[in-house]
């Protein structure tokens, strides 16, 4: 490749951005806009889950149970319940999530020795918060329990200490927002490169491009070259953003975080440059890069689902992501610090991305018209 070529091209293609003001704000403000956005709207944490109680028992022992529900922050008490029947309409309406009944006797058994009961009653149309809502019921539950038996001077057989490690807080933010950088820059820097050799066709200006001695590797990595400058912009607007927005924690190495972020975005817009090759039409190329990185890096990276529960099949597709190895990147140096010696793997395959990519878009770009 001839360096005078190259940059000749690359400072045609600045030219073209500046006079476009749709791309600048494409590729300066959306990501952040896109980040913000995502950022506040996408939350797993369950808080605040409606409530109903039927309390049988109305003793001193049942009443310091569901207070421990109503501090713990996760729980909010919608309605005190007479009849069973009351918690079928209240489920049906969706006026509440979880039902708590507490059976007679309940303070006798605790009293007693004897095992005590309580029944809840979750609704499942919403697995996903019916589950949780349950995990923390059965926590409340033994916490409780287990402050009666040290009450009670007969201390547990086995103590068992946990600590939750990256992430203490057990915050969906921490997990979500290292995420969307890799998800958003997928999208942001495929829909950046899918205008550029579309847009010379559709203004008539291919002909100059065809009459100029570059070669067809030249032309892709001259005009690759601006976007890659815009891309790690954007991956340091979106990171502080995370960092001083959303309050996620940033342990690892910011030079190994652009240096990654480098070979990811080198595939990525690789891709946009293909996609615009072949579509020659700014629409058409625009929609063709929305469907080919928006869906599998939402919901085919890890983003959104875990991918150990996928079926094998897609398990297999997944493989041909890159967001998936992005994704492990950026949740690796923003939450665990950690170095190279780990993320060596995905640094790897996302080099072999980005070498697929350009070979791609060169072979497909024809200057003949």
């Amino acid at each position: 490749m001839n360096r005078t070529r190259l940059l000749a091209v690359a400072r045609k293609e600045v030219l073209h951005l500046r006079r476009d003001r749709r791309s600048l704000i494409l590729a300066f403000l959306l990501p952040v806009l896109l980040v913000i956005l995502f950022g506040y709207a996408i939350s797993w944490d369950v808080k605040d889950i409606e409530t109903a109680v039927l309390d049988h028992d109305g003793s001193g022992r049942s009443r310091e149970l569901l207070n421990a529900f109503w501090s713990s922050g996760y729980f909010r008490l919608v309605a005190r319940l007479e009849r069973p029947s009351e918690i079928d309409a209240l489920l049906d309406r969706g006026t509440i999530r979880i039902a708590l009944v507490i059976p007679p006797g309940f303070a006798s058994d605790l009293d007693a020795g004897r095992t005590a009961q309580i029944q809840g009653i979750a609704d499942g149309t919403d697995a996903n918060t019916a589950t949780i809502a349950l995990a923390y019921a059965r926590a409340i539950v033994r916490s409780y329990s287990n402050r009666i038996r040290v009450a009670g001077s007969r201390a547990p057989p086995i103590e068992s200490r946990t600590r939750v490690w990256y992430n203490e807080d057990l915050s969906s933010k921490n997990m979500i927002v290292p995420g969307l950088v890799a998800v958003i820059m997928t999208i942001i820097a495929a829909m950046l490169t899918s205008l550029t050799i579309a847009r010379e066709w559709e203004r008539g200006t291919m002909e100059q491009l065809a009459a100029t001695p570059v070669s067809r590797l030249e032309v892709v990595v001259g005009k690759l070259l601006p976007y890659l400058a815009i891309g790690l912009m954007d991956v340091v607007g979106v990171s502080l953003v995370g960092v001083f927005l959303f309050g996620v924690p940033f342990r690892g190495s910011a030079a190994l975080l652009m240096m990654l972020s480098l070979a990811f975005l080198i595939g990525a817009l690789g891709l946009g440059m293909f996609i615009s090759a072949v579509a020659r039409s700014q629409l058409l190329a625009t929609q063709l890069a929305m469907v080919a990185t928006f869906l599998p890096a939402f919901l085919l990276s890890g983003f959104m689902y875990d991918i150990a529960v996928m079926p094998k099949p897609l398990q297999a597709f997944t493989y041909l992501v890159p967001a998936r190895y992005f994704l492990v990147v950026t949740r690796g140096i923003f939450l665990k610090g950690v170095g190279i010696e780990v993320l060596r793997v995905q640094g790897l395959l996302m080099i072999v991305f980005a070498v697929i990519g350009l070979f791609a878009a060169t072979m497909v770009f024809k200057k003949e018209l």
